[in-house]
């Protein structure tokens, strides 16, 4: 089989694609024939080295997938022939950058009919990221005002979907060129940030859902309600912002994403209610991968971007 490595820490050519031997499953894993491979800006940081998840090269990236299961040797969770998709392992390397992954049966669940494996490949990390978010820790209900911050991205489009499934009003920020991108997922009302600075405009706002940092989550704890919650993807560790927030008699929580199968099923239902769609911004076969993350790279996404295997 093939997968996509790096032995060094650079730009999108360090990586490589070698052949190597089929993994083996390991009891209550099972073998996925990849379809599709879902990437994410983090792994284009991993790749450059600017953040030391996986330690140094070599190493394989990815984690969100969608597939066929091959082998389920000792499992009952899933058969040979099941579509399945999920981010094994996270944060722990899963290798997914690869024509075969073996994972644990557990953190795969079946890919609904409704779904293509681009899309499934393209919904787990920002779909789990939103749903913990959102229904886990922000715990959402009919009513609440929700703030998205970067309702334009991967997780974003996603959060304002779920959002409106459980019935909140939701306010995104997002540049002028996304309006009609996120208004095309049910947001209820959108701020350009580039013209407008959200925290002279809004208030009395339940939960907030931070996807871009730069200080918009500190600056967003003038915008809640006494008692509101801010949820953070990516200052979840700024012991000094959660103080604030908590002298403030405010909520912070961080939500760093892990692999949840309650929360797969969750986000399972919604797709096959209609109400939940993930937006695939391009696609690139497995050998175009140093293009993918040029992409990645370029940033401002609009959804996700998927590697074909």
């Amino acid at each position: 089989m093939r997968i996509i490595t790096q032995q060094e820490f650079g730009d999108p050519e360090v990586l490589t694609i070698v052949d190597t031997p089929e993994p083996q499953p390991l009891p209550t894993e099972v073998l996925v024939r990849v379809k599709a491979i879902g990437l994410n800006p983090l792994e284009a940081r991993l790749r450059a080295g600017e953040f030391p998840l996986l330690g140094r090269p070599p190493f394989v990236l990815g984690w969100d997938l969608s597939g066929v299961v091959g082998d389920a040797p000792q499992t009952w969770r899933l058969r040979p022939g099941d579509e399945v998709f999920g981010m094994p392992l996270f944060p722990r390397a899963a290798n997914a950058y690869a024509e075969v992954v073996s994972a644990p049966a557990l953190h795969l669940v079946r890919k609904p009919a409704s779904l293509s494996h681009v899309e499934a490949a393209a919904l787990p990390i920002v779909g789990l990221t939103a749903w913990q978010g959102l229904v886990d820790l922000g715990g959402v209900t009919e009513g609440d005002r929700v703030l998205i911050h970067g309702g334009g991205g991967g997780v974003g489009h996603v959060a304002i979907q779920i959002a409106k499934a459980l019935g909140a009003h939701v306010i995104v920020t997002a540049g002028g060129s996304k309006r009609e991108f996120v208004e095309g997922f049910g947001a209820d009302e959108v701020i350009d940030y580039t013209a407008v600075d959200f925290a002279e405009v809004v208030r009395d706002i339940d939960v907030v859902l931070d996807t871009i940092g730069g200080g918009t989550a500190e600056r967003s704890l003038g915008v809640l309600r006494p008692g509101g919650h801010l949820i953070t993807a990516v200052a979840e560790e700024d012991s000094a912002l959660a103080a604030r927030f908590a002298a403030a008699g405010m909520r912070f929580s961080g939500v760093a994403v892990d692999p949840d199968p309650a929360g797969l099923s969750g986000l399972v239902g919604l797709v096959e209610q209609g109400k939940l769609r993930v937006h695939v911004q391009e696609t690139f076969p497995f050998e175009r991968v140093a293009d993918a993350h040029r992409l990645l790279d370029a940033g401002h996404l609009w959804g996700k971007v998927v590697l074909t295997v």
